[in-house]
């Protein structure tokens, strides 16, 4: 009697064949992937063939977020796994863990060809770049927390501005899942309110790197409300991310010290323009005190002061010639007068009463008798003497006989 199989029991029996197979069991195949999708879940499914047959390859979502980069269609690459039946549809499959691009000329071409688009869309000119702040609060770090460019960011922090403070955004930075990620990174860091943000990452290959040539970071990076600093890989390596961003770095370390001023530098600086600033006080000082000592000299001679001293002295010196003046006026008034006094003296009737003369009035007519005809015989004359006065009457006259 001949066997009877179902559908399913022959499908399990091939299923156990092929995975019994060492060869199938881990195998490497070589080809040019086509109808490549990734689901919700994240697995992926796309073809692997070559000139004369295909085979459908899974790849499950745990594999896809360990790799570099996702391959896409037309890639040439050569895939490690396991070739194994599918029961529900009844095909063998070869189920993906592993991927190596073939070559770099792939990879060059989406490279290339994205950098062109995004040029040509103006996100690389330097016109919609924006400076960086000078002195920054607040710095926000895109990386991974378990990276060494997360550490060494950190120390240049700490060394030149220690005044900043650090928000670190953590992501993946390689895999096919590390796009999203750094997105997302960026946008929390919107969120929360940063000066600027630093997007790093250490050095790698191509592929290590690939997660910052990818469109979807790249448009975040050109779309960020804050200046982006890309600071990923090494000094030779250049990405997408690079061109966006508002300024580049060739480390991650450099990406810190563009970020943040050195406080060496500023101290420096700080010493250097008080040393100015003092130079230029003194300075000023100078000129003011002798531009005052100028000035003081000025009103000093224009002060009224000055003058009424001046009219003071001169004052002094008039009066001083007045009193002279007065003072020899008078010493030859008093000299005049003296002589004048003599002269009266000499003149005076009183003196020359004294002298034993004696004037002689006419009692009728009250005249000076100064001739003896001025008088007639038997008329009254007063007479004066120095002592006193007495009257008399006047004889005859008797002829004078010369002996």
């Amino acid at each position: 009697m001949k066997e009877i199989l179902t559908v399913g029991e022959i499908t399990a029996y091939l299923q156990a064949l092929l995975e019994a197979d060492p060869l199938l069991a881990d195998v490497w195949l070589r080809g040019e992937v086509s109808n490549w999708k990734q689901a919700t879940s994240g697995h992926c499914y796309f073809t692997l063939k070559d000139a004369h047959a295909q085979i459908n390859c899974v790849m499950w979502r745990s594999v896809a977020a360990r790799l570099p980069l996702l391959p896409q269609d037309g890639d040439e690459i050569v895939a490690r796994g396991a070739i194994s039946v599918y029961p529900q549809r009844g095909v063998y499959q070869f189920y993906v863990d592993a991927v190596e691009p073939l070559g770099q000329g792939a990879l060059h071409r989406r490279f290339e060809a994205l950098k062109a688009a995004l040029h040509a869309e103006g996100l690389f000119d330097d016109a919609r770049k924006r400076p960086l702040p000078p002195f920054p609060r607040r710095i926000g770090v895109v990386t991974s927390p378990k990276a060494a460019a997360l550490r060494d960011i950190l120390n240049v922090l700490r060394r030149r501005h220690p005044l900043a403070g650090v928000i670190l955004s953590p992501t993946l930075v390689q895999g096919s899942e590390a796009p999203g990620q750094i997105v997302a990174a960026l946008e929390a860091l919107w969120s929360v309110g940063v000066d600027v943000i630093i997007v790093a990452r250490g050095g790698g290959s191509l592929e290590e790197l690939w997660a910052f040539n990818d469109e979807r970071v790249a448009r975040a990076i050109a779309a960020s409300p804050v200046p982006v600093i890309s600071g990923v890989g090494h000094e030779v390596d250049f990405t997408i991310a690079d061109f966006v961003a508002d300024r580049r770095a060739p480390t991650p370390s450099a990406a810190a010290e563009v970020a943040a001023p050195d406080r060496h530098h500023l101290l420096a600086d700080v010493r250097e323009k008080r040393a100015r600033l003092d130079r230029a006080v003194d300075a000023f000082l100078a000129a003011r005190r002798d531009q005052l000592g100028r000035e003081v000299r000025l009103l000093h001679y224009a002060h009224p002061a000055g003058a009424v001293d001046q009219a003071r002295e001169r004052l002094k010196a008039l009066r001083l010639r007045l009193v002279n003046s007065a003072r020899h006026a008078l010493h030859g008034r008093h000299h005049r007068l003296q002589a004048l006094r003599g002269r009266l003296h000499n003149l005076n009737p009183q003196a020359t009463l004294r002298r034993g003369y004696a004037a002689v009035t006419s009692a009728q007519s009250g005249r000076l008798v100064r001739h003896p005809q001025d008088v007639a015989p038997g008329e009254v004359v007063h007479i004066t003497v120095a002592e006193g006065m007495f009257d008399a009457t006047v004889a005859p006259r008797t002829e004078h006989v010369e002996e």
